[in-house]
């Protein structure tokens, strides 16, 4: 990865994506728009108690999971952000029911784009990292009002997919299929600055995340893969590794975007009747596609993250993604488990 000799703004960096023909200038403006109401949100996830956005907002999403007071408010900044702009034919959210077409009102676009607006929001009290996530497809051809099923597509069809984390720093992470690229947000300029140009993965790692308080649910392929990294040096892994776990994906994938590791959400007895716990189009397939771009891997366990077909807006799966080589052994365990019969 490299550091830009001088500041490159992200509109800049958009420009000149455009230029090389590796995006159109209606996906330009809508990546531009995601990341003001990124902005909006991490000005009020920063004014915390202060600005009375703490606790929860006495509402459920359809995930039947309570909501705190900023999920709601950052639905409706991206909502309102990107409902007049003319790029979008329709938005959906981890937050609402179904998909939304662009009001009538409004000049519609070709775009599809998915978002969970706040990521990790069970951190939001303690003051812990938390972030945006966001999805972009295109709309199928011949549709003006999209509805749930023509957001269906498998990952591999994204044509951008980002993150933005707001900790110390507010960071938004992108790709639009040209590698994985991070800007930091200049609060004095208020603009992102690309601050990690073609950010790579490391391919070997000693660290991995997961929640280690599912450990008695796990499938015994979980079991045995966890077991022999938890036996270091002594066991057959031949090296000791380190647990990371945050209980934000934005802040676990991002630790990995730096520095390398494995994220893992596996499949258990607790979330087997809904597939997995994580949201396939609003969590792993944005996340997967900016891994897969920065070298990375993602996969449900039995199959490529980015190849799954969606069969529901809501549908979740199981989870491994980070350090190439990591993946491919956490594959290699359910694998050997499943051919044992």
């Amino acid at each position: 990865m490299t550091q830009p000799s001088s500041p490159v703004s992200l509109t800049r960096f958009l420009i000149e994506e455009e230029r090389a023909d590796h995006i159109s200038a209606d996906l330009r403006l809508l990546i531009e728009v995601v990341a003001r109401a990124c902005k909006t949100i991490s000005i009020a996830v920063g004014k915390g108690a202060l600005g009375g956005v703490l606790g929860d907002a006495g509402t459920g999403n359809i995930q039947g999971e309570a909501q705190k007071k900023l999920d709601v408010i950052a639905n409706d900044v991206l909502l309102e952000a990107n409902a007049w702009g003319g790029h979008l034919a329709g938005l959906a959210s981890e937050e609402m029911d179904h998909s939304m077409p662009i009001p009538d009102v409004y000049p519609r676009g070709n775009y599809l784009l998915l978002f969970d607006p706040l990521d990790g929001s069970s951190n939001i009290d303690v003051n812990v990292s938390v972030g945006t996530i966001f999805s972009v497809l295109r709309c199928p051809e011949g549709v003006t009002t999209p509805a749930d099923e023509h957001y269906l597509q498998p990952g591999t069809a994204q044509v951008a997919a980002g993150y933005c984390v707001y900790g110390p720093q507010t960071t938004l992470v992108l790709t639009v299929g040209h590698g994985t690229h991070a800007f930091t947000l200049d609060r004095e300029v208020g603009s992102f600055v690309l601050t990690t140009r073609g950010i790579r993965i490391p391919e070997e790692t000693r660290e991995f995340a997961v929640n280690a308080s599912n450990q008695r649910f796990w499938e015994p392929p979980m079991q045995r893969y966890v077991g022999d990294m938890l036996l270091g040096n002594q066991g057959t892994r031949g090296k000791d590794f380190n647990m990371r776990w945050i209980a934000s994906m934005v802040a676990d994938v991002h630790r990995i975007m730096t520095r390398g590791g494995i994220f893992s959400y596996p499949l258990d007895s607790k979330c087997a009747p809904k597939g997995g716990k994580l949201r396939l189009m609003y969590e792993a397939n944005p996340m997967s596609f900016l891994v897969e771009q920065a070298g990375g891997a993602a996969s449900t366990g039995r199959q490529r993250m980015m190849e799954v077909q969606p069969s529901g807006l809501h549908q979740r799966v199981p989870v491994f993604l980070g350090s190439k080589a990591e993946v491919e052994t956490a594959v290699r365990y359910h694998a050997e488990h499943d051919a044992a019969g």
